[in-house]
Order: C-alpha cells, then sequence, then structure tokens
C-alpha cells in the first residue's frame, strides 16, 4: 500500500472504533444512567438510523462534486459534535438530535471512504484493497467494543461521558488523517461535475436506469437484511426462544463469527481473485442456505443444550465465512459499475440500501421467536434466491466488471498500429481469458 491507502484504511478502522466503542451501549446509557427508560433508547437507536438514511441520498452528489476527502472531513466533524453532545445530553429531545446527528456523520464517512478506496486503487487491487477494509473494519469494531466496556460503569455516569467525549476526539484525529491523504489517481473534480443542466438533475434517474445497478441494490437488499439484519434481532430471538439458546451461548457465536472473518478473510480472498464476482455472490448464497439449515437443527435440539448450542455457533461461524467472501466482491462491483465521475452517488446509493435493510432487520423478532419454523423456512428460501439473484445479474455484466482480473487487452499488432484504417471501428477493448 502506498501512503494514502494506509491513511484510508486507518480512518476505516477509527470508524468502525466509533461504532464499537459506542453504539453497543447507547440503550444503558439512555435508558438506566440518564434514567429515560427503553422507550426513549429505543427512538434513540431510531433517531440514529434515520440520520444515515436523511445524509446518504446527499452524500453521493457531495463526494462526486467536491471529493471524498472534504466530505470525510465534514462527516467527521458532524460525527464529533453528536458525539460530545450524546455525552451531555440528559433529556430527550437533545439525546434525540444527537443521535441523529453521529447517525448522519458515521453513515456519510462510508461511502466517502469507498471513494477513496476507488480512487486509490485499480480494478485489479481493488478487491484486494475492500478485503482490507473489510478486515480492519471488524478489527475496529472488536478492539473498539473491547476499550469500551472497560470504560464504562453504570453507576457512574461520568464514565459514559468520558467514553463519548473520547469519541469526539477520536473522529476528529480521524479528520486530521484523511486530511493529509494525497491521491494521485483521483479523477478531477472539475471533470466529474454535470456539464449541464439534464445532466445536474438525472444522477439518480441515471442510476436507475442502469439496469445493472438496479439488479445490484435489490441483490444488496436481500443481502444484508438476510444476513447483517438477522444478526442481533430475529436470529437472536430464535436462538433463546425457540432453540433454548442461553446469552452466553449467543455471545459465543458471535465471537465465532467474528473468528471465522479474520480466520477466512485471506484465504477466501484467493478463491475471490480468480472466480467470477456473481458467482462467488451466488455460492455465499448456498453458504448461508447450509447455515439457516443448521440453525433450524439448533431448534429441534431444544431438549439437548450441547447439540443447540453446537448447531446455533456453527451457523454463525458459516455467516461470517460468507461476509468475508462478500467483502471483496460487492464493493469493487459497485465500483466498476460505476460510471465515470459516479463513483460516490454509486457508493452512497448502495450505503443506503445498506441502511434501509439493517433497519428492517428487527421485523424478524416476532417471527422468530413466535414462529420458528415459519421464520428458517423464510430464509433458507431467501438465501437460495441470493444465489439466484446473483446468477442472473451476472448474465447483465461485462468481464471486466464481474471481475476485471479475468479480461485481457486485445493485443495489437505493429501492422495495425501502422494501418489504423484496416482496424476494426468498434473492436472489443477485452476479452475473457482463456
Amino acid at each position: 500500500m502506498g501512503v494514502a491507502m494506509r491513511r484510508i484504511q486507518a480512518g476505516n478502522a477509527l470508524t468502525a472504533f466509533g461504532i464499537g466503542f459506542t453504539v453497543p451501549f447507547l440503550y444503558i446509557y439512555v435508558a438506566q444512567v440518564r434514567d429515560l427508560g427503553a422507550a426513549t433508547a429505543t427512538a434513540a437507536f431510531i433517531a440514529f438510523a434515520l440520520g444515515a438514511l436523511v445524509a446518504l441520498p446527499f452524500t453521493g452528489r457531495a463526494i462526486d462534486r467536491r471529493g471524498p476527502v472534504p466530505v470525510v472531513i465534514a462527516a467527521a466533524v458532524v460525527a464529533a459534535l453528536g458525539a460530545l453532545a450524546l455525552g451531555l445530553a440528559g433529556s430527550p429531545a437533545p439525546i434525540l438530535l444527537s443521535a441523529l446527528a453521529l447517525g448522519a456523520g458515521q453513515a456519510a464517512m462510508q461511502p466517502a471512504l469507498a471513494t477513496m478506496i476507488v480512487w486509490c486503487s485499480t480494478p485489479e487491487t481493488r478487491t484486494r484493497s475492500f478485503a482490507l477494509q473489510f478486515f480492519m473494519q471488524n478489527l475496529g469494531l472488536g478492539i473498539g467494543g473491547l476499550i469500551g466496556g472497560q470504560i464504562v460503569d453504570e453507576s457512574r455516569p461520568g464514565s459514559f461521558t468520558l467514553l463519548f467525549g473520547i469519541e469526539a476526539v477520536m473522529f476528529l484525529v480521524l479528520a486530521a488523517v484523511i486530511a493529509g491523504v494525497r491521491m494521485p489517481q483521483a479523477p478531477a473534480i472539475r471533470e466529474a461535475r454535470p456539464k449541464d443542466a439534464a445532466q445536474a438533475d438525472g444522477g439518480w434517474r441515471r442510476l436507475l436506469r442502469h439496469k445493472a445497478m438496479v439488479q445490484l441494490c435489490v441483490l444488496g437488499f436481500v443481502l444484508f437484511f438476510a444476513c447483517y439484519g438477522q444478526f442481533e434481532s430475529g436470529l437472536a430471538a430464535y436462538g433463546t426462544e425457540a432453540a433454548g439458546i442461553s446469552p452466553s451461548t449467543l455471545g459465543f457465536a458471535l465471537a465465532a463469527n467474528t473468528g471465522a472473518i479474520v480466520l477466512a478473510q485471506f484465504v477466501v480472498l484467493k478463491l475471490v481473485e480468480k472466480r467470477r464476482r456473481t458467482r462467488v455472490i451466488a455460492l455465499v448464497g448456498l453458504i448461508w442456505t447450509a447455515a439457516w439449515v443448521i440453525a433450524g437443527f439448533s431448534g429441534l435440539g431444544h431438549g439437548s443444550t450441547a447439540m443447540a448450542a453446537t448447531a446455533f455457533v456453527t451457523t454463525y461461524a458459516l455467516f461470517g465465512i460468507g461476509e468475508a467472501m462478500l467483502a471483496p466482491t460487492v464493493a469493487p462491483l459497485v465500483a466498476d459499475l460505476a460510471p465515470e465521475g459516479s463513483v460516490g452517488q454509486y457508493n452512497s446509493a448502495f450505503a443506503l440500501v445498506k441502511q434501509m435493510a439493517l433497519a428492517l432487520g428487527p421485523l424478524g423478532v416476532p417471527v422468530g421467536a413466535g414462529l420458528p419454523t415459519v421464520y428458517i423456512a423464510v430464509f433458507v428460501v431467501v438465501s437460495l434466491g441470493i444465489a439466484v439473484l446473483a446468477l442472473r445479474l451476472g448474465r447483465q455484466l461485462t468481464p471486466a466488471q464481474d471481475n476485471p482480473s479475468l479480461a485481457t487487452p486485445v493485443r495489437v499488432t505493429p501492422a495495425a498500429r501502422t494501418a489504423p484504417e484496416q482496424a476494426p471501428q468498434a473492436a472489443p477493448a477485452e476479452r475473457v481469458a482463456a
């Protein structure tokens, strides 16, 4: 990695650290430390998610017009102000406004950092760059949660003020780190600006007319809803209610998920780099189908605690392997589908789809707790649907979009260079390697 990429990956780790550092303790802080009750704590989470949904539709155009570096810096400042205000707030209105600002700032950073990775990489190196981003994000989440848990103390409200204060400082450090990034491969911002009024008004309309990108967004929604959206909501409710899983076993399952990601990330990278991305995503759908089937067995083993626990932990580990396979495939695919000057718009649109899927994830809680058989059956079908959607998307893509390493430039002979009039006017730029 060059200096720029190292700073960007450090920014990814810091962003994830902030989420892991405070978000797991937000409920306790609002409901118990500030004594505002469960309803206000739930509203704080809703405000946090709403901030992301409000900010992301405008983030893409800002990235493409101004560049990702100013967007990351502005988002980090907003997030720092939100974190600091949250640590000092003591009534519902300031807490909700602070959570809204924190959610908006953190959400806007994600597509901006992803765009910086695109600008500082080539189609051939992008897969490894996004794999490293996913690794750094998980590392940041894990370390943030670990350190944050050592700081907080329910009997000392000041410990939570300290927690949010440290997070605010961390976001300012993030802004300083990203401010020093120089991206030699970045396209000139003036080239990314719309050339006429029709183009200026057509960013989202152009995206919605892009059939392959729309299909990828649909696929992304299903992916995030079926996996990430269920981790701490529907699947946890299913495990505790239907499978009789204890909270400690749920903790082991989450640890198994993280461990599988860490161990598998760079192993599966070798597989991903030599395969079409859509086929890798289809394989993830099959792996997750197996994970949901095994989760179903954990429910059947209610009378056997050991069997239920083993099956449940295995489910989370299989989800982790699938996540490790998605990290170096989906994000580069979004980048390679984006027209020149619209990478920020496409990254923001996909981040918006992700946030919507995560926001709807808790809808699985009542089904997982009350209708466990239906819950498992639905997500087995959904996971199989992931494979079908991925293969359908693959038919819309060129080899260079599905995996640039599988496409090689056409060799041009010296004779062809000296006699351009004999060359076909629309010669293909790339072909699939034998």
